[in-house]
């Protein structure tokens, strides 16, 4: 976890949430999905519902589509993280609000190992908004995803789920890279 990351690869991260309040609310699902030689590598991809251990309403219901009986079974965070981390390994994250997905994990991570992720980050929506600038500096620039993957001729693959929310991001991190070489 804490040796050099690899060169040009990336491991783009999304979470499904009860809400959006880092201190009070919790994760309903994990996926990251590699990308690596300049391809999104869905089949090595790490994915798993989350029990919350907590109850949650029906805005998050209408926002990701799972509801408690979706979760009831699935494991408890704690017990998800070891894997997770050694899924992981050094390799870069890549995220759009990635700040707001690695303050979901920071308490967790911090009871379960004693410290927040140390891996580096990576910002679609910084990156997207630089290339933009380099453009046009006066521009405007919307940041959501759905404008970006637009922009990008990006599908928008499974909307407000994790794993589709984390294959979109790293189709998007892709067209991007291409258009900066």
């Amino acid at each position: 976890m804490f040796a050099a990351p690899p060169k040009d690869e990336w491991v783009s991260l999304d979470l499904e949430t009860t809400g959006l309040d880092p201190r009070s609310d919790a994760i309903l699902s994990l996926a990251a999905v590699p990308v690596r030689e300049g391809r999104v590598r869905l089949a090595e991809r790490f994915e798993t519902l989350v029990h919350p251990g907590r109850a949650f309403d029906i805005e998050s219901i209408r926002h990701h589509r799972l509801t408690p009986a979706d979760v009831a079974g699935a494991p408890q965070l704690r017990d998800v993280l070891p894997g997770f981390l050694r899924w992981l390994g050094p390799r870069t994250l890549l995220g759009h609000h990635l700040a707001f997905d690695l303050a979901m994990l920071d308490g967790p991570m911090r009871v379960v190992m004693g410290f927040p992720l140390p891996n580096r980050r990576a910002e679609l929506g910084q990156a997207w908004l630089d290339h933009r600038r380099l453009a046009d500096p006066h521009a405007h620039v919307d940041l959501s995803l759905d404008a970006i993957a637009g922009a990008l001729g990006i599908p928008v693959i499974a909307r407000h789920t994790a794993l589709g929310d984390a294959s979109t991001v790293a189709l998007c991190w892709l067209a991007l890279q291409q258009r900066a070489d």
